[in-house]
């Protein structure tokens, strides 16, 4: 079947091209009658707007680019459907891309997507990404980027973000409260913003409340994986540290803690307590349940395409516009890993 164009329905009717969009638009100078008559037959014809077309008018994709580290994390699966819940209302397409924690790939995916002329990027970084320049070049391009969870303090532009910092202290808090002498903690790599916040907040709570830092409680899990709260599980219980409380820097690490401590016969949480990160879906099937900071990926999604939407807006109409950092809130979800 062939594409109905907008010429053939202006040449039935008898009227312009021009006058034949704007009826369509719904254009105050076009009259009721001949509105009336276009989308008539407009829908009669079954016509659809030739989106290449809207397009070059417009000087616009419609599409934007996501680069997040990696796709199966519950987190950012999470912030890919707020993401996309918003750009569908507003008419727009969503590339998305996985680094794999890589800056290499990062790079090159970041220019695919300047290859592709989206309009705007969101992008959460990679693990090991400590040189900015890739990102720097997109804003001298004008092009809008948006970063989330994982950002670079020294970049400017708008970033949505939770207080790390904040939201690792009140948890390392949570233990110190409910009887916690001895606290771990399962970090995360030694580069992400993220990561060392929440190394931080968890530092400060432990000289807030006069509990002596010790460096060898501190595990790096250079991939966040199960495997690597297994493997520091155990060797937490060889070390003969006496640990009575873990800090753990995100669930799917702290699932496999408590997988290993279950076979170990470690009691949760009479003989140590854990805490977790993001509140994925597992942490709540787990035996024991775990304790987690609900970190909401989705609404950050949301949001982040909004703040993207509204720089692409500032851009089309001309008008000035500063980076913006928006903060979400998070709460600790108590279960059944830590004491009350």
């Amino acid at each position: 079947m062939n594409t109905v164009t907008l010429q053939e329905i202006a040449n039935t009717l008898g009227i312009s091209v021009s006058t034949a969009s704007k009826a369509l638009k719904d254009y105050p100078d076009v009259s009721k009658k001949t509105k009336a008559r276009v989308k008539e037959l407009a829908k009669t014809l079954n016509y659809k707007p030739n989106p290449f077309a809207v397009n070059l008018r417009t000087k616009q994709s419609k599409t934007i680019g996501v680069i997040i580290p990696e796709l199966v994390h519950h987190f950012f699966s999470s912030v890919i459907k707020g993401i996309i819940n918003q750009a569908e209302k507003k008419g727009y397409l969503v590339i998305t891309l996985q680094s794999n924690e890589s800056y290499t790939l990062e790079k090159k995916q970041i220019q695919l997507l300047l290859d592709k002329n989206v309009d705007g990027i969101l992008i959460s970084l990679a693990n090991d990404t400590a040189v900015f320049d890739h990102i720097k070049h997109v804003i001298e391009k004008k092009t809008p980027l948006v970063m989330f969870d994982k950002i670079a303090k020294v970049v400017s532009c708008s970033k949505i973000i939770i207080n790390d910092r904040a939201a690792a202290y009140n948890a390392t808090k949570y233990l110190i409260d409910t009887g916690c002498k001895r606290i771990a903690h399962f970090r995360g790599p030694l580069l992400p913003q993220n990561s060392i916040d929440r190394f931080l907040g968890y530092k400060k709570a432990l000289d807030d409340f006069n509990i002596e830092y010790d460096p060898s409680l501190v595990y790096i899990c250079n991939d966040m994986t199960f495997e690597e709260g297994e493997i520091f599980a155990e060797k937490l219980i060889n070390d003969r540290k006496n640990v009575d409380g873990i800090f753990i820097n995100t669930d799917l690490v702290a699932i496999g803690a408590i997988t290993k401590f279950n076979a170990l016969g470690v009691k949760i949480p009479e003989d140590i307590s854990i805490i977790g990160f993001s509140n994925w879906f597992m942490s709540s099937a787990i035996t024991p349940t775990l304790t987690t900071v609900d970190q909401p990926g989705y609404k950050m999604g949301k949001i982040a395409f909004k703040r993207l939407y509204k720089e692409l807006n500032h851009i089309k109409n001309k008008k000035e516009f500063s980076p913006k950092i928006i903060e979400l809130d998070t709460s600790l979800i108590v279960r059944e890993s830590t004491k009350t």
